[in-house]
């Protein structure tokens, strides 16, 4: 999903706030890569580190502006039907009693605004 979200021919020019969000990535990449020590995700964290993002000319576009006291980075994609943003969670099943659930993440989005929630309920009809 890393590799879909930042790469130039995948969801990256459709990224209102790509450096924000390639920023909160990468972070949180490094963060797992500290934990885990895991090689692999160190060679992700090098491939995505690599991916461009100057010239991506919908990230220029304003976003809208959201009060977040550095608690979240919301998703702001660019539509047809507007700027949809969206906020994330994140769950980790830390003891999971199955060995093959003990890398397990889902994450969840969420709209982050009234008109994103009106948009994606329009959309729904």
């Amino acid at each position: 999903m890393l590799r879909l979200c930042l790469h130039p021919r995948g969801l990256a020019p459709r990224i209102a706030n790509l450096a924000e969000w390639r920023a909160h990535l990468l972070d949180r990449l490094r963060r797992q890569i500290a934990v885990t020590g895991d090689g692999v995700l160190s060679e992700l964290l090098h491939e995505l580190s690599a991916f461009p993002i100057a010239g991506n000319a919908h990230a220029t576009q304003a976003t809208m502006p959201v009060d977040n006291d550095g608690v979240f980075v919301p998703l702001t994609f660019i539509t047809g039907e507007g700027l949809l943003s969206f906020i994330s969670t994140t769950t980790v099943f830390g003891t999971p009693r199955d060995i093959t659930l003990s890398e397990l993440a889902l994450e969840a989005f969420f709209p982050a605004d009234a008109e994103t929630g009106r948009i994606l309920r329009q959309l729904a009809k």
